[in-house]
C-alpha cells in the first residue's frame, strides 16, 4: 500500500501545484508562472539528483533534447489551456497523450473502442454553436499539450534507459532554457515580487521535486499496468483540487467527459499488450 498511496500522494501534490499556479495568473500571467515553475523545478532537480557527477555520451545527447524541449513545451501549452480552462477539463485533455502512446503499443480490436471512448469524451469538451461550456482556444492548447506530453514519453523513455535520474534534471535544464526566457517577456513586473515568487517556488516543488521522487518510488515496486491504471485518476484529481482550491463546478457533460477519458485511460492500460509507463509532468 505504500507506493500506491506515495503515487496518490503525488498526483494530489501536482493538482495542488496547479491550484495555485492558477491563483497567481493574475499577477504575473501563465506566461510568467510556467517560467518560475520550470525554472525553480529545474534548479531544485539538479540539486537533488547532481547531474553533472557524470559525463553524457554523445549519442545521448539527441533524444536528451528532444525530451528536455517537448517537457518544455508541454508545461508551457498546459498552462496556456488552464488560463482558459478547468484543471479538470484541462487536464483530461491533456491527458489523451499518453492515451494515445498507449493505444499505439497494442494494435488489437479492443483497442479502437479506447479510442471511440476517448473521442466521446473529448467531443463533449469541444464548444458547439449553443453550448458555452468549453473554451475552444484551451481546448486546442492542452491538445498541444498532450502531443507534447506523448513525445516527452517516447524520448523520455530513451533518455531514462541510458541517464535514468541524470536525464531528469539535464531535460529539466534544458527545458528551463527554452522556457524561461519565453515565459518571462510578456510578463509583468509583478513577477518578481515575493508575491509571486515564494508561491512559485511552492509550484515548482508540488508540481515538479515532489511528484517526481514520489513516483519514482511507485514505479520501482509497483506493476507499471498498475502505475498506468492509477494515474487514469489524475483527471478526476484535478477536477476535485480546482473544485476545493479554486471553486470551478463543472457541467455535467464536462464530468462525464472526465468519467469517459479516465475509462479510456484506465482500459487502455488494462489491456495494452505492451506496458507503458505514463509519469505526470503537470
Amino acid at each position: 500500500m505504500a507506493p500506491i498511496a506515495g503515487l496518490l500522494v503525488s498526483m494530489a501534490s501536482v493538482q495542488s501545484g496547479a491550484s495555485i499556479a492558477k491563483t497567481l495568473f493574475p499577477l504575473a500571467g501563465a506566461g510568467g508562472v510556467v517560467a518560475l515553475r520550470v525554472g525553480f523545478g529545474a534548479i531544485l532537480l539538479c540539486v537533488a539528483l547532481r547531474p553533472w557527477r557524470q559525463p553524457v555520451r554523445r549519442t545521448s545527447w539527441p533524444p536528451l533534447v528532444a525530451y528536455g524541449l517537448s517537457l518544455g513545451l508541454m508545461n508551457f501549452l498546459f498552462y496556456q489551456a488552464l488560463d482558459r480552462l478547468p484543471i479538470g477539463v484541462a487536464v483530461a485533455v491533456e491527458f489523451t497523450g499518453p492515451l494515445t502512446v498507449a493505444v499505439m503499443t497494442s494494435r488489437r480490436i479492443i483497442d479502437f473502442l479506447w479510442i471511440a471512448i476517448a473521442a466521446s469524451g473529448l467531443a463533449l469538451l469541444l464548444p458547439l454553436p449553443h453550448q458555452g461550456h468549453a473554451n475552444l482556444p484551451g481546448v486546442l492548447f492542452a491538445l498541444g499539450a498532450a502531443a507534447c506530453w506523448a513525445l516527452y514519453i517516447v524520448f523520455g523513455q530513451r533518455v531514462g534507459h541510458h541517464l535514468g535520474p541524470q536525464g531528469v534534471a539535464l531535460g529539466s535544464l534544458i527545458a528551463a532554457a527554452l522556457i524561461v526566457p519565453i515565459g518571462l517577456f510578456d510578463a509583468p513586473a509583478m513577477v518578481f515580487s515575493r508575491a509571486v515568487l515564494l508561491p512559485g517556488l511552492a509550484v515548482a516543488a508540488l508540481s515538479t521535486a515532489l511528484p517526481y521522487s514520489l513516483e519514482m518510488i511507485a514505479l520501482a515496486r509497483l506493476p507499471t499496468r498498475t502505475f498506468s491504471v492509477l494515474m487514469s485518476l489524475e483527471p478526476a484529481v484535478g477536477a476535485l483540487s480546482g473544485l476545493l482550491f479554486l471553486g470551478e463546478r463543472l457541467a455535467p457533460a464536462q464530468w462525464s467527459a472526465i468519467v469517459l477519458i479516465i475509462a479510456a485511460s484506465a482500459g487502455t492500460a488494462t489491456t495494452a499488450r505492451q506496458e507503458v509507463a505514463v509519469p505526470v509532468p503537470d
